[in-house]
């Protein structure tokens, strides 16, 4: 028996309003133009949301208008001042992902992961927390005294197979008004007991908002950026991560097509084989179509790869069985990419 733990944090977080930003910019460039190439980066505080990066692109948009659309969804007041410093995509990188070449967007590996805990492949604790921070995004908009900033964490009992006993201890920060605590406090307990119940899981203890109060959070309380919460919007701990995040990335770059696909592979993988985990990993090599490895590792021993997956996971490949150019990715960002 051990004790292991997992995060995420809710969509009005200063960072995955970040992401959102970025993923939200994205799906306008490829919505108007499919080869858009985007690599866009947002970072926010104080009063200013600053947005940078490369987009090469025919669409005709309007990146302060997308930016104040993301924020008032997320319970943000729209006040800030946006910074508009988006350049062009280098043509070093371009010359190896045209559609000519068809090569990788840049070098890295990918890991995906599924698992038998749920129907949804994924470790139970990563879907109890999942869905909180979704049930808490309705709360905030329908009670006012919960506000948009938080994040959660499971403490869990788990077995030797890696199977969840129970919830030690249930850790919640989350911003509101701090009228009436007691009350709030106790509509989250009661959220988090019934989405636990569904998964026949009891949860022993609760700390919540540990430090006494949360009244000023978002961009006030804290800074935000792009990208910086790629274990939360992977697998919470229970995988290996890549090195790279993935809001603001369009297909070409395999950061995130990559990681897609070997979550898919793994989900495959899982099923074919009956395995009680799968793990994938995938590498690349920027301008160079094939992936340089592919590397497969279940509770059963390792899979040696077959020749038709290699193909499987050239990019072009990728992006088509994947439907990648016709993603909603701002979506992903708010409450996690593999669900």
């Amino acid at each position: 028996m051990k004790l292991y733990s997992n995060e995420i944090v809710f969509r009005g977080h200063p960072d995955k309003v970040c992401d959102q930003i970025s993923d939200a910019i994205l799906d306008e460039c490829l919505k108007q133009d499919k080869n858009s190439r985007c690599g866009i980066e947002v970072a926010g505080g104080k009063g200013k949301i600053f947005i940078t990066g490369e987009i090469t692109s025919l669409a005709n948009i309007n990146v302060e208008k997308i930016a104040k659309r993301v924020l008032s969804d997320v319970g943000y007041s729209t006040d800030y001042e946006i910074i508009d410093n988006i350049g062009k995509q280098s043509p070093d990188i371009a010359l190896g992902t045209n559609d000519e070449v068809n090569g990788a967007g840049d070098n890295g590996m990918m890991f995906g992961y599924a698992c038998d805990d749920t129907e949804q492949m994924l470790p139970i604790a990563m879907v109890i927390l999942q869905a909180l921070s979704k049930e808490y995004d309705k709360l905030r908009k329908r009670d006012n005294r919960f506000l948009s900033d938080g994040k959660a964490q499971i403490t869990g009992l788990y077995d030797e197979n890696m199977k969840l006993e129970y919830i030690k201890t249930f850790t919640i920060c989350y911003q509101n008004t701090e009228e009436d605590r007691e009350a709030t406090d106790n509509l989250i307990k009661n959220l988090c007991r019934d989405i636990a119940a569904t998964y026949n899981i009891k949860i022993k203890e609760f700390l919540i908002n540990p430090t006494g109060k949360f009244k000023i959070g978002g961009f006030e309380g804290d800074a935000g950026l792009t990208g910086r919460k790629i274990v939360v919007d992977q697998y919470q701990s229970f995988a290996n991560v890549g090195g790279g995040a993935f809001s603001g990335k369009d297909p070409t770059k395999v950061d995130r097509s990559g990681a897609y696909k070997a979550r898919e592979i793994a989900k495959v993988y899982l099923q074919k084989y009956n395995l009680i985990w799968c793990e994938v990993q995938l590498s690349y090599a920027i301008g160079i179509e094939q992936p340089l490895a592919i590397y497969i590792d279940s509770d059963m021993g390792s899979i040696i790869p077959t020749p038709e997956l290699y193909e499987e996971c050239k990019l072009k490949n990728i992006i088509k069985d994947l439907d990648l150019k016709h993603k909603c990715y701002e979506e992903t960002a708010r409450f996690g990419h593999f669900q």
